[in-house]
């Protein structure tokens, strides 16, 4: 919190609270593009189980949804490779990731090129 009653309150995420909402003509274009990155990540996780103790036996497993938002953040990360720089290599690694714990998450796996995502990115194994 500032005591300045000029300069508006921020969060964690350096976004503006309350009336002084952060303009989102003032945030770059790859942080933009980073957030929705990360927060597509943080759900396809969350939907694979990977945030319980045991993944298998997690309430929020739900493996038709973690598909829909693995090719999500496939087609953004694809989509924006050119504009990544130096977040591109983390947020691919984090991708894949993702797509080989929902092969191994699935009963019948994909063929290889089938599975989430991999129309924008290619097989994974």
């Amino acid at each position: 919190m500032s005591d300045n009653p000029d300069t508006p309150a921020v969060d964690r995420d350096g976004i503006a609270d309350g009336d002084g909402v952060r303009e989102l003509a003032e945030i770059p274009a790859i942080e933009v593009i980073s957030r929705a990155a990360v927060m597509l990540m943080s759900s396809a996780a969350e939907k694979l189980g990977l945030a319980d103790e045991d993944p298998d036996a997690g309430t929020h497993r739900d493996l038709d949804e973690a598909r829909r938002v693995i090719t999500a953040l496939a087609g953004l990360i694809t989509s924006s490779l050119e504009y990544l720089g130096p977040h591109a290599g983390p947020l691919r690694e984090g991708l894949q990731a993702l797509q080989r714990a929902f092969r191994e998450a699935s009963v019948v796996p994909d063929e290889p090129g089938k599975g989430p995502g991999e129309k924008y990115t290619g097989p994974v194994y």
